[in-house]
């Protein structure tokens, strides 16, 4: 197998076109998850299928050693409506890649694969493992969530996704809250009953004003909107006995989910329960030899606003990768080439100052 780094560039421009050219909205990543296997498998490399996850460890694997895992997801989003260019056709012009999952986070993939495969025979201080997983888009279970009971026990990640190759070193948490006013039925022409609705605008507002004290260096503060509300009631003249509203709340590193439920709960009247307390913050130490290794390379570091499958691995992880943010979800979504190329390059000398 040759890990020549020019062949591992080509090679891996060219399994992203392949993967441009496959459909795999989350949910639906049987495809592509057989055009991983089929990828790696060609290059002799053992390799494990759990659902749509596809995961290998280094050939030198030593089980006394500490484990870093390269991880990015396969999945896409659906295309957005405005798209002038076919999704699903890998087109290169001006030296960009266009696609569906180009940027997001196509790019990454192939980047941390091209890199897993530079170092799959040699002899490092760590282990490495390399992961690509499904449904990151909808934060699902089945992705990597779903495969770290199958891996060895890892110490620190680094997860793909686009930051200009700048370092992602914390995220805000995302906690959906389901809140509900209970007010009594009565006929509005009558002014018969207590209004939930009423009742439920004094905790909105408390929602929309108060500020939670901490703030982030990183992440600033963090944020509570109300974004969805609706009653019961169908009928214009009914006082609604019910009212319930979704609160969207970002969290930064200096909360946990059970403080700010706490805060919440002594501040408003209305019944507050959250979807899922998964998503949560995390925050990687700067001094944590990832992030020494990034700014020996003259990376930045930043706290970012978005939520990536960083929030579901209870160890230490960077979030880092080629492409831009800014250009996920987007119509006719694309990414340099040249993008791939330096990324390749980064992650090794990243890696190589730390193995």
């Amino acid at each position: 197998m040759s890990n020549d780094l020019h062949t591992l560039q080509t090679e891996a421009i060219s399994l992203l076109k392949e993967l441009i050219a496959t459909p795999s909205f989350s949910k639906e990543e049987d495809q592509t998850a057989s055009l991983l296997c089929r990828f790696i498998g060609e290059r002799n490399i053992v390799h494990t299928r759990v659902g749509n996850n596809v995961f290998a460890l280094n050939k030198q694997y030593d089980e006394n050693k500490p484990t870093i895992l390269l991880n990015s997801h396969h999945d896409t989003v659906k295309p957005n409506p405005q798209y002038s260019k076919d999704p699903f056709s890998p087109i290169v012009e001006d030296e960009k890649l266009y696609g569906l999952g180009s940027n997001d986070a196509g790019g990454c993939l192939v980047s941390l694969l091209a890199t897993f495969l530079h170092f799959y025979d040699k002899t490092t201080a760590y282990n490495i493992i390399f992961a690509a997983t499904a449904e990151e888009e909808i934060s699902g279970t089945g992705g990597i969530e779903y495969t770290l009971p199958y891996l060895p026990k890892i110490d620190c990640a680094i997860v793909g996704e686009p930051t200009l190759m700048q370092m992602a070193v914390a995220e805000r948490g995302l906690m959906v809250l389901d809140c509900i006013s209970y007010g009594k039925a009565g006929h509005a022409a009558r002014k018969e009953g207590e209004n939930s609705i009423y009742k439920a605008l004094k905790d909105i507002e408390w929602f929309r004003d108060y500020k939670l004290p901490k703030v982030s260096e990183l992440l600033g503060l963090s944020k509570m909107s109300v974004t969805v509300i609706e009653t019961e009631n169908k009928a214009h003249n009914m006082v609604p006995s019910q009212c319930k509203f979704v609160v969207d709340t970002r969290i930064n590193e200096l909360y946990s989910f059970e403080e700010v439920l706490e805060i919440i709960k002594a501040n408003v009247d209305c019944e507050v329960k959250p979807r899922s307390t998964r998503l949560r913050s995390t925050s990687i130490a700067l001094n944590h030899p990832l992030v020494k290794a990034g700014l020996n390379l003259n990376r930045t570091y930043y706290g970012s606003p978005t939520t990536s499958d960083k929030a579901l691995m209870p160890f230490p992880s960077l979030k880092m990768g080629p492409g831009d943010s800014a250009r996920s979800h987007t119509a006719d979504e694309y990414i340099y080439i040249k993008e791939i190329v330096e990324g390749i390059e980064l992650y090794i000398k990243l890696l190589n100052q730390v193995l």
